[in-house]
Parts: C-alpha cells; structure tokens; sequence
C-alpha cells in the first residue's frame, strides 16, 4: 500500500482550469468589468473541507484567470449570506484561520513539493509567502504584486496582478499546479476549488488542480531588481554609562533571475532594523530555545537551508550567521533546474567584531534537491565555517574551522497520507572524531481517522554544528504517537478522540535518561474552539548540573533523580468573535520533589478593520526544597497593531520578563509607499522593572525602495 501510494500519479489530475491570454489592459480595481473577465472561464464549483468534506461548499465562490505579457491575473467573487466580515486588521499575512480570506497556492513546476501562495483577506490586507515540504507556508518572503479588495453587500471581490518577475517558473511549461481556498468564519465554512481531505490544510499541493496555459508562459528577458536602504540610527548604553552610539548606513540587496527558475541574491552591508522582534518565553528549559529567521536575504528558497535535518536537529541555522560580528556581504543561489533538481549555494562573509573579540567568519552552502517518486526528494548538504580574520579563537591557534556534510531522504506519498525521512550528518572540527555524527528517521500515517507516528534520533556526543541548531548531543530518542478521530456529523461537536504520545531519551549506551509520556482528550466544536485535556508523566535523569528555576541559584547534581506528573486544561475560543481568549492552566510535580503551577493565557479584541490588540500572559509558581524555596515568574506582552490603511502599519510591543528582570518595549511605524519598498520608523527598549532604569535604547529610521530594471 505505501509503494503504490508513493509512486501514484497526482490525486486531482482530472480538475484542470484553461487561461487564455488577455486582448486588453486589465485594471486592478475590483470591478471585474474588463471583456476578458467575462470570457475567461471559470472555477466555481467549490468543494467544502471543513465543517465535513463530503459535499459542495455551501457559500459560492466564482475564480478567473488571464494574463498579459507582464503578468498573471486572477479574480475571485466571495458571495456572502449576509453583508459584513470578520477580519483582524488591514496588515499583510494575517492569521489564516481568523480571517474572512481568499487564498491559492500556485505550484508552477506541479511537482507538489513547493511553489507560492498569494491572496487577500476581506478588507485587502495581503497575503503572500513561499510553500516547501507539500503544505507549509513562509509568509515572511515578500514581493512586488498588486491586489485589491471591493466590498458589495453581497459579495467581496478580490482582483490581483501577479507579476511574473516576482515567481519562479521554468520556460515552456504550460501545466501549473493550482488550488484556490476560501475560508469564511461566519459560516464557518473553509473550501476548496479542487477536493482537499478535511486532515490536511487547503495548502496541501498534493491535491492541487491543473492551469492549462493556451501558450507558454511569457518569460521575463530582463529580470533585475535592486534593493537600496539608507539608514540612521541611535543606540544610548545607559547601563554601562556609554556615550551614543549614530548609525549611518548605506547598502542593499541585488536579486537577479538568471532563468525564469533561478535566482541569485546578493547583498551588501545588510541591515535588519525593521525585523519584528521576537517574542519572549519563561526559560525553565535545560536546553537552548529556538528563534526563526525573519531576515528577507535568507528567506526565498530557505527550506533548502533552514529544514534540512529535523527541528532540533538542524545543521545549518541562519541566525547564528551574523550573531557576533556584522555581516559584510553574501551570495545566495537558489531555485530549480527543472522540475526534479533543485539547487542552493551561499556563501557569506561576516567582519571582525572587536566588542566580542571574534575573527571574521566565512560561512559557505551547498545544498542540492533531486525529486523522486511522486512527490518524495534525496537531499545533500555541506556546510562549512571558516575564520578568515586574526582575532584569537578559543581552543585554536590558526584558523578555526567546523564542516558538517549530510544527506536526507523524505518521503512524501502522492496523497499526503504517508510522510517521513531518513536522515545522516556528520560533523568535521580540529582534534575530534568518533561519536561526531548523527542519524535519524520518522514515519507518519495520516488519515481523517487515525494518526500514527514514529520517530527515532541519535546524535553522538561529539557531534558539533557550530552554525546549526542542536540543543541536545550523546542521546538516542524515540518519539511514538498514536490518535483516533471521531466525527459526529451533528450536534455541538465537530471532532474528537484520544492522543496517546511519549518522548523517550537514552544515553548512547542506551541506558534511560529521561522521558515525557502524555496522554490527552482533544475536542473541536463546530464553532472552531478547542478543548484539549492532557495527563502528563515526567522522568528526568540529569546529565549536567542544572538549576531548575534558571536565575543563578545552586545547581542539581549530576545524576539527580526527578520523577513527577502533571495535569493541563486548555481551551481557545472561537476565531469568529471580535472578543477572543485561550486559556491555560497546569498543575504537578516539578524538579527535587517540588511543585510547578501554570497559568497561561491569551486575549485579544478588534476593531475591525483597523486595530486589533492583544494580551499574552504566562505565569509559573515554583515550590522547592531550600535553597531554592517559593519563586513565581511573569510574562506579560501585550501588543498593539493599528492597521490605518492596508499600507500603513503601527506595532507597539511591550514585554515584561520577570525571570529576566527586563522590560521590553518595541515599536515600530512602516509605511509602504510603492509595492516591496518601506519606510520604517523603529523604537525599541530595555529597562529593570524595579526600581526602574533604563538600560539601553535605540531609534532606528530606515528607508528601502524595490527597483526592477
């Protein structure tokens, strides 16, 4: 069953949409008034996904396409039962499942592994991002495009102009993999234009239809765009009593498409002042945490960097590129060869950082892609760190270096219902060998009823990925999961059923360490809230010293011995209300027989279209034997988005970490003036609670324009 599910061909072959090549200008105003909107055929028989999959979409959906020599267009009318929209706000890439939204994922190579995603919510606010692994979005990708929203009392029209500068396809090709998806939280109705099984996202490529071009594409002959940034900036040290620092900055990036399917980026003397900042957890984790790149330069084509590997398994992590020394420039070469091989090279060089007293670094990539099967890959990657500057290197007396080759094969079955990989790496550092390499593999079933998963890792204690995410070395660790569906089809509820997981670590000598069994109730209500119930089994056996409340006290011994259980509740409100919430709460054991309570919670509320605020809070009670006693962390950020037109966005967040004894504040005002290009207006923080001082601030003016020659 798995090997014909491998090899079979594509599931929604037989939904195929035929384009024809505009006789006219078309004008992206909503209005859909143009002679050729009325002869292009048209996709409006929409499938229903969610609340049940086994019928025709209740609310009618009617989608058009045409292009000219420049661009792709597409048009959508979204009828509505009855006039009005629930939306967060007019900002670009809004939380699919809380907004009224029209959305497709273009697949121009219709090898269902990756493509692009572009559309609007009710109101216009944006949407794009790049897919990779069959369904996942990256929405921080951006690019030049065009799009607008009108509203009627019955109906909301989206139209937009796609230019195709700003994809990736390759010549000649006149089938492209294409699904269109509408979600609508009133009705609380998500459908499709080509039948997607309710277990798997709307983004799913592997049921995507088929666009049938009358002729092949138009191939862009000069595909330039230059990406300019001038900045001025101030940064004050008041906690070390320094004088201001000024920031006056020039450089910019250069994305040239060698093909219609590669692309090479360059940049120089990058600057990320206008990145979000990232959000901040109570630390009481024995490992590192994990942030994700945000940075635009890493971003097109990331996967075949960033998701090599498994989550806490990664050899190449961009953000450590850049953590300590200032990046001079960088090259990046991405994009497929053909509809099999897909191919990525970087290489960056990063300059001498007195402050830290690092050399200046030299960070190459190498990763290729070759599609097998139906819609499965072998993947190869090398990664190598250099010094190339004179700045001492701890533990090295030349020139530091760290490599790490690799190769992954991922399973993905035609259908999406089987999904796995087999993983190997192997690291190279100066005077270390033996237990430097890793291996691991996973596989996962997938069907409206049951979910079975298993996953095993191991990872020498040797193994060293200098610019890669491995919080945890010397274990083994199995990973089994095991849940069961139920679908009423009435009635309050939409699905439940059982979770039955664990997550089991070994030594490398596989004697137990430690390990995490749960075992959860999940309830979905028809209306979209979420009630989950979980029983948790703990058992840790430490293998460092460690400090369970993570603020500098006495440390456990090595060996120490911890056994406990937890109980967790936790529920979320329906998306369709302008007022909503999560609520969370925990109670068990904790570390040398104490006690940990949790609370957790989310509110949010909007004033639609324009503001949508939100609260998180987060608040831990820790009761252990002396020396360590009673200790209590908060986390509270609240968070403020006033949208005043879809190209006009104010963001203020404020965090208070209690465990960090800091007070955040981030604010930032973008203004995009033309498609792709901002002004950026950035404030940010840090301060002690109490008694209060300031720590540090800065203020960060930053200007960037997209030119395409």
């Amino acid at each position: 069953m798995l090997v014909s599910a491998v090899l079979a061909q594509k599931k929604n072959a037989d939904y195929r949409l035929h384009i024809r090549h505009a006789q006219s200008s078309i004008k992206i105003d909503g209005i859909l008034n143009e002679n050729d909107w009325l002869l292009a055929d048209s996709a409006d028989r929409f499938y229903m996904v969610l609340p049940m999959d086994t019928s025709y979409a209740n609310l009618k959906t009617v989608v058009r396409l045409t292009y000219d020599n420049n661009n792709l267009y597409v048009s959508a009318v979204c009828y509505t039962p009855s006039p009005g929209y629930m939306v967060e706000s007019l900002k670009r890439d809004f939380a699919f499942l809380k907004n009224d939204n029209f959305i497709f994922f273009m697949d121009p190579f219709d090898a269902r592994t990756d493509g692009f995603t572009f559309g609007a919510n009710a109101v216009g606010a944006q949407w794009d991002g790049i897919m990779y692994e069959g369904s996942k979005v990256d929405l921080s990708w951006d690019n030049k495009w065009y799009s607008t929203v009108k509203n009627y009392p019955d109906r909301w029209v989206f139209e937009a102009a796609i230019p195709f500068k700003s994809i990736r396809y390759k010549k000649g090709i006149k089938e492209w993999g294409i699904n269109f998806s509408r979600n609508d939280l009133k009705s609380t109705e998500k459908s499709s234009w080509a039948p997607v099984p309710r277990q798997f996202p709307t983004a799913a490529l592997a049921y995507t239809g088929t666009i049938v071009w009358d002729e092949a594409p138009p191939v862009a002959t000069h595909n330039i765009s230059i990406i300019p940034y001038a900045l001025a900036g101030v940064t004050k040290d008041f906690e070390h009593n320094k004088d201001a620092v000024w920031r006056k900055e020039i450089g910019g990036d250069v994305k040239v498409g060698l093909t219609s399917s590669l692309n090479l980026d360059l940049t120089v003397n990058p600057d990320f002042s206008q990145v979000d900042v990232d959000q901040q957890v109570i630390n009481l984790n024995r490992y590192e945490l994990f942030f994700p790149e945000k940075r635009q330069f890493f971003l097109e084509n990331g996967d075949l960097f960033a998701n090599f590997g498994y989550a806490d398994i990664r050899p190449f992590f961009s953000r450590r590129v850049g953590l300590n020394a200032p990046i001079r420039a960088g090259a990046r070469l991405t994009g497929k060869i053909d509809k099999n091989w897909r191919i990525g090279v970087m290489d960056i060089q990063t300059g001498q950082s007195s402050a830290d007293n690092v050399a200046g670094q030299n960070f190459g990539v190498v990763t290729l892609q070759r599609r097998v099967f139906s819609r499965s890959n072998i993947a190869l990657m090398f990664v190598n760190k250099d010094a190339t500057g004179s700045a001492p290197t701890a533990g090295s007396t030349g020139l530091a270096y760290n490599r790490n080759v690799g190769a992954e094969f991922n399973l993905a079955s035609s259908n999406n219902i089987w999904t796995g990989k087999l993983l190997g790496l192997k690291s190279f550092t100066p005077g270390v060998s033996g237990h430097d390499y890793v291996q691991a593999a996973n596989i996962q079933y997938l069907s409206k009823y049951w979910t079975l998963a298993l996953q095993q890792q191991y990872v020498g204690r040797n193994y060293n990925a200098e610019v890669g995410y491995v919080p945890r070395k010397g274990y083994n660790k199995l990973n089994p999961l095991l849940q069961h569906n139920f679908l009423p089809k009435s009635g309050i509820i939409l699905s439940h059923g059982p979770q039955i997981s664990g997550t089991y670590f070994f030594d490398e000598a596989f004697n137990p360490t430690d390990y995490e069994t749960i075992l959860s109730y999940l309830i979905t209500f028809r209306n979209r809230s979420t009630l989950t119930v979980s029983g948790l089994d703990d058992y840790v056996k430490l293998l460092q010293p460690y400090d369970p409340t993570n603020t500098g006290k006495v440390k456990l011994p090595v060996g120490f011995k911890n056994h406990w259980q937890t109980i967790d509740i936790q529920y979320a409100s329906k998306p369709q209300s302008v007022f909503t919430y999560l609520v969370e709460a925990a109670r068990g054991g904790y570390y040398d027989n104490g006690t940990k309570n949790t609370l957790i919670g989310q509110v949010g509320y909007r004033f639609q279209p324009y503001v949508n605020l939100l609260v998180n809070a987060s608040y831990n009670d820790l009761h252990l034997p002396q020396p360590y006693g009673h200790s209590t962390f908060w986390l509270i950020g609240p968070r403020a988005d006033v949208t005043f037109t879809n190209t006009l966005y104010f963001t203020t967040f404020v965090q208070y970490n209690q465990q960090a004894n800091n007070l955040n504040i981030n604010s930032r005002l973008q203004w995009r003036y033309k498609p792709a290009s901002d002004l950026f207006i950035v404030y940010g923080d840090n301060s002690i609670p109490s008694p209060f001082t300031i720590k540090n601030r800065q203020f960060t003016i930053k200007w960037t324009y997209w030119c395409n020659i």
